[in-house]
C-alpha cells in the first residue's frame, strides 16, 4: 500500500489502520508511508533513503539508535505538536471572545 492515509484526518486514519490490521492479519504486507503514526506498530520498519535501506528495526529500536529515523520522527512530532498547540490557542481565543 502506498500512502493509504496520506490525505485523511487523524481519526479517519486510525479507522483505516484498524481495518488494514484486521484484513492483513497473519500475512506479510508492505506499507509505504511518510507518517510515522502509520508505521509505528509494524513488526519491522525499513528506513529507505536514496533507494538504499539505511536502517531497519522496530519503531522502538530505531528511536533508540538515534539516527535517520529518529531525526525525522522527532522533527515530525515537534511540527505536529506545534500545530496542536496553535489550534488550541486559536480555540482558547474564540472561547474567550464568546465570554464577553
Amino acid at each position: 500500500m502506498d500512502e493509504a492515509t496520506s490525505s485523511v484526518d487523524s481519526i479517519t486514519e486510525r479507522l483505516i489502520q484498524k481495518g488494514i490490521q484486521i484484513i492483513l492479519k497473519d500475512s506479510t504486507s508492505f506499507i509505504i508511508a511518510h507518517r510515522f503514526s502509520t508505521i509505528r506498530n509494524a513488526d519491522r520498519i525499513l528506513f529507505i533513503k536514496d533507494g538504499e535501506i539505511r536502517e531497519a528495526g522496530t519503531h522502538k529500536e530505531l528511536l533508540i539508535a538515534q539516527e535517520f529515523y529518529y531525526g525525522l520522527y522527532t522533527r515530525q512530532f515537534r511540527e505536529e505538536r506545534a500545530k496542536e498547540l496553535h489550534i488550541l490557542d486559536y480555540y482558547l481565543i474564540i472561547f474567550s471572545c464568546n465570554n464577553f
